[in-house]
């Protein structure tokens, strides 16, 4: 487990070109590409020329000139290779949030005489909120939350939407997303699966697992910028089916009519709300132009390396287990090291220039990005983290001192 074996293997990555399209600072293993992106190196020139030719000069004509009305589905064009669907299945709109609220209530509405939303009790917290909401909010809606392994023999007649995170925030666990969704087809439900935490470094086959609906977030893997719009997915075969419940001016068949009535869009189109965000649309789309020539099925290959190196190093400099909490062929791109006082060790981690992150109660998170992470990284930040660890110089007052992100 040595820096020249981290150098070598840098050295034969196929993915290595990639990190060349990032401005990352010298000294510094980033490690939460889980959590927000690096910066393309193209982003802020390409928002300099939007915010300074496009919208300075050519004022509102840009809408037209320079089709800023289509780029929700042309910038989400660009995302169709990275999750394995079609380019009319996909749009950039709204938060995460938002497009999951869309997804579930049509998901509901579209399914007659069912009225239960499944998720399991692991699922993504802020996820559960959206669908406390819409249990609270639709008249016979229910949330039924169950163990994860009661997950498949729980979907009966009753489930209307499955609705799960395919990788999970915290242990970085891998759901099998063909199973499930095979599971609630044979009951009659959908699926909706949130993929904040997979798009961008698992190689996804959204057709061949048979996914109905799905939301991700712009600026975890995908590089978008902070507070990148979300995208969502409606496999082609039930747009017809599925009406958006918030019938947004841009969702109409013909916006500028002016019609008294709303009649929706054809396709995915319908999914729009409100006027896109030009300027972190341009964000997202310097993102998504950093896959550009890379295979995903690569890139998933060598995030399963990078964690997997970073465990073996972990586990012989700081003699801590992992193995039992990951199984690896089932795991997404993040690595979790549990300690007792993990938020003042992540701090520390920071201060010596390895970025993580930390969540409650214990668990301190490493996330690879297999587009600009090295193997380098993953050795000093187990380095540094092992030196921390033996010294005890993680236990320092103004490591301990929480602040409002962690």
């Amino acid at each position: 487990m040595t820096l020249d074996r981290a150098r070598s293997l840098d050295a034969a990555d196929p993915l290595a070109f990639a990190r060349d399209r990032f401005s990352l600072p010298d000294g510094l293993a980033y490690l939460d590409g889980n959590s927000l992106g690096a910066l393309p190196r193209a982003t802020p020139a390409h928002i300099a020329d939007v915010v300074e030719r496009q919208w300075g000069g050519d004022l509102i004509t840009s809408w037209n000139q320079h089709s800023w009305i289509d780029w929700p589905q042309q910038v989400a064009a660009k995302l169709a290779p990275i999750v394995g669907a079609d380019s009319s299945e996909l749009l950039i709109a709204d938060s995460t949030s938002v497009c999951l609220f869309k997804l579930l209530v049509a998901g509901l509405q579209a399914q007659t005489g069912r009225r239960v939303i499944l998720t399991e009790t692991g699922n993504f917290p802020t996820d559960n909120y959206v669908m406390q909401g819409i249990a609270g909010l639709l008249p016979g809606a229910e949330l039924r939350i169950v163990a994860r392994g009661d997950l498949i023999d729980a979907i009966d007649d009753d489930t209307a939407v499955v609705s799960l995170t395919h990788v999970d925030y915290r242990s970085g666990e891998r759901l099998d997303m063909a199973a499930v969704d095979r599971a609630a087809h044979a009951a009659g439900a959908l699926t909706v699966w949130d993929l904040s935490h997979s798009a961008g470094a698992l190689s996804l086959d959204l057709h061949s697992d048979g996914c109905d609906l799905a939301v991700g977030c712009g600026y975890k893997y995908l590089n978008g910028g902070p507070g990148a719009p979300a995208w969502l997915y409606v496999a082609e075969r039930l747009q017809a089916r599925l009406t958006s419940p918030i019938s947004g001016w841009m969702g109409h068949a013909d916006p500028f009519a002016f019609a008294g009535d709303y009649r929706p869009a054809d396709g995915i189109r319908k999914f729009l709300t409100g006027t896109p965000s030009i300027l972190a649309l341009a964000a997202l789309d310097c993102g998504l132009d950093t896959f550009a020539g890379v295979d995903m099925a690569a890139a998933e290959s060598k995030a399963k390396a990078l964690t997997g190196f970073f465990v073996e190093v972990i586990e012989n400099c700081c003699g801590i287990d992992l193995t039992s909490q990951h199984v690896r062929s089932r795991h997404g791109s993040q690595i979790v090291v549990p300690h007792s006082h993990g938020y003042a060790v992540m701090q520390a981690l920071i201060a010596r220039g390895v970025i993580g992150d930390f969540r409650a109660p214990d668990l301190m998170r490493f996330g690879f990005s297999p587009l600009y992470n090295r193997f380098e990284d993953a050795w000093s930040a187990a380095v540094i983290l092992a030196d921390l660890l033996e010294t005890g110089s993680w236990d320092d007052p103004r490591f301990h001192a929480r602040r409002a992100v962690t």
